[in-house]
């Protein structure tokens, strides 16, 4: 398996977005244009199945690491999306 750089050499941008829009499950719950609870229950239970699975293979500084690394995501993705909306919703005042 070719490993993929989390971060793009050019742009210095990271590239989990664009791997994660690549994914079928992503691909399949954006198809209709609405995120189901059953589509976010879904994921939470991969993203659990995977978090037990490579856990235990991680020592304690890599594991440290991987979960700040994790919060650091969330956090950004969780940014990303409220600036994201903020922006939908920006009007200029017409008076």
């Amino acid at each position: 398996m070719t490993r993929k750089s989390w971060v793009d050499p050019n742009t210095n941008e990271p590239l989990i977005d664009d791997y994660a829009k690549k994914m079928a499950n992503f691909m399949q719950a954006f198809s209709d244009g609405v995120i189901s609870e059953s589509e976010i229950s879904d994921q939470e239970a991969r993203l659990v199945d995977l978090m037990r699975d490579v856990e235990p293979d991680l020592d304690d500084e890599t594991h440290a690491k991987v979960t700040k690394l994790m919060c650091e995501l969330t956090a950004f993705n969780i940014m990303q999306l409220v600036y994201e909306m903020q922006m939908s919703r920006a009007t200029t005042f017409r008076g």
